[in-house]
């Protein structure tokens, strides 16, 4: 047997949770949400990283879906809810491959009908617009993490990319993760600054995720989680989701990167646009000025690396998948995770540790949520605090 064939053997009985994918934000992109025209019970490879028959061909058993709207809308919230609808619309289109899942004991049920569990992550604090009854309410329409920033700093915490603003976490910030916790809504730290994830580490009583960050040790980049804080992983039971981004994984690149965003710009472009006249400008780009190419093995070196700093049992998978203009060779779309688990396993990497990074980790890490919300609110109700009143 190879090591592929291992792999795929394996992620038959431990499938890949995936913690973040953008294909709502593509369709609306793309088509406006409609879904005869991205029909994904058929391959969209011309258009997607992600379709039905490839989730299953890439052992994808649970997929955490980005309900992410831009920080520089003026109203997100509308757009937040838009985003959900179209997780809805495919969970009603889709009953035999997609499973709605609100819990850990979802995610097996699920598992165990050989759907694909859905849940939902909102990613930025913008979509909650400063208020703790908007994140209750996400969380009541399916929500499960929240990115706490985006690309751009929120008034009450700091974004990876950003200028420092607050610090870190403001007191209204604090309480925002204190509520994540009741709720028992995932507390997600990728995109934030260092500051941040030192300071939402100190305040939640919660395990933590990174939903697509990797390591800034093998990778200088802001968007990546330094040792320090993947260190406090362990303590505070939660995990970091390896993200497959080339500008975040392959240091060399970071630089091509910035210069494609600038040629972006340059064109009038947002540089994190995936339309088909975006990727035209992007190919006109790479045609003179050839690419950096990422590879499974530059993701795995992530792994290793993070493994030995944080441990296996804190340790998940986030690919970005169409939240991205280019992925690894071998991580092309949702079909590639079977090459990662089989590069693992050539490194060593021994079943029952990738059963936990592609299954068992995730799982455990949403019921713990769970766990802390039941005891935070047989204790005290929902916080109605305001950013004018904690941070003036």
């Amino acid at each position: 047997m190879t090591s592929l064939d291992e792999a795929r053997e394996l992620l038959r009985e431990f499938p890949i949770v995936d913690g973040h994918n953008d294909l709502p934000w593509a369709l609306r992109k793309q088509v406006t949400y409609d879904l005869d025209a991205r029909d994904i019970a058929v391959h969209q490879n011309a258009h997607l990283h992600t379709d039905i028959p490839r989730l299953r061909e890439g052992g994808v058993g649970a997929q955490y879906w980005s309900v992410y709207v831009r920080s520089d809308l003026p109203d997100p919230v509308p757009t937040t809810l838009e985003q959900i609808d179209c997780v809805r619309q495919l969970l009603a289109r889709y009953p035999q491959d997609l499973a709605p899942a609100l819990t850990a004991a979802d995610m097996e049920s699920a598992r165990a009908e050989g759907r694909i569990a859905s849940l939902m992550g909102a990613e930025g604090g913008h979509s909650i617009a400063n208020s703790l009854g908007t994140l209750r309410g996400l969380y009541a329409l399916g929500v499960r993490y929240m990115t706490l920033t985006h690309n751009d700093n929120v008034a009450w915490a700091d974004s990876a990319t950003d200028e420092p603003g607050v610090g870190g976490l403001s007191a209204f910030g604090r309480a925002v993760v204190r509520e994540m916790n009741r709720e028992g809504m995932l507390v997600d730290l990728s995109h934030v600054a260092a500051t941040t994830m030192r300071d939402a580490l100190d305040t939640s009583t919660a395990p933590v995720i990174f939903s697509h960050s990797s390591s800034r040790a093998v990778c200088d980049h802001p968007r990546n989680i330094p040792d320090d804080v993947l260190e406090r992983l362990p303590a505070n039971g939660g995990m970091a989701m390896v993200t497959f981004v080339p500008k975040f994984v392959l240091q060399a690149a970071v630089d091509w990167t910035a210069a494609a965003d600038d040629n972006m710009r340059a064109h009038g472009l947002h540089h994190l646009e995936t339309t088909a006249e975006a990727m035209k400008v992007h190919r006109a780009f790479e045609e003179l000025n050839p690419r950096p190419v990422a590879t499974v093995s530059t993701v795995a070196d992530h792994l290793d690396h993070m493994r030995e700093v944080a441990g296996v049992d804190h340790l998940g998978i986030g690919g970005d998948y169409d939240g991205t203009a280019f992925t690894p060779d071998g991580l092309n779309d949702v079909s590639g995770y079977p090459n990662l688990i089989a590069e693992l396993l050539d490194r060593g990497w021994s079943r029952p540790d990738l059963a936990k990074l592609t299954w068992q980790n995730a799982v455990r890490v949403l019921g713990a949520a769970e766990d802390v919300a039941r005891d935070i609110r047989a204790t005290r109700g929902p916080s109605n605090a305001t950013l004018e009143s904690l941070d003036g």
